[in-house]
């Protein structure tokens, strides 16, 4: 399964929740909040993404910095470095990419548009059904089917 695939299973009008640069921390949370996400890709103009933040990111300061850091802007807490795939990357590429850089957030990005987010649970329920279709295919191929 590709990430295209992913993408096109994926339901609901936010496809990719984006916040700008400037909005303050405690702004983000709530959006995360309200939309029941793990992450937010930061980003000025919506299509380009300079930045993610997720719950870790702001778990991590509020360790550090205390309430404080709720006042912050988003841009000083995100993580800058942003990784990307594409919607012909394989399912196993992009568990992978998530697997080697300990996030759970994968924006998709093709010719510098973001077109949608792939997350864990959306990668390892398309492995998942991967198998399902592979086992079905297999015992189709032992009975005779």
């Amino acid at each position: 399964m590709i990430v295209k695939q992913i993408l096109a299973m994926k339901s609901g009008p936010d496809r990719v929740v984006t916040v700008p640069p400037d909005m303050t921390v405690a702004d983000a949370a709530r959006v995360l909040s309200e939309k029941r996400i793990g992450a937010v890709v930061v980003s000025a103009d919506g299509n380009t993404p300079e930045g993610i933040l997720s719950e870790r990111d702001i778990v991590r300061e509020l360790g550090t910095a205390g309430a404080a850091v709720l006042a912050r802007q988003v841009s000083e807490v995100m993580t800058r470095k942003v990784v990307t795939c594409l919607c012909g990357d394989g399912v196993g590429e992009v568990l992978q990419k998530m697997t080697d850089g300990r996030f759970r957030h994968l924006p998709v990005v093709e010719e510098g548009r973001m077109l949608g987010v792939v997350s864990i649970g959306d990668a390892v329920a398309a492995r998942l059904r991967q198998l399902a279709a592979d086992r079905d295919a297999l015992e189709g191929m032992i009975m005779g089917n």
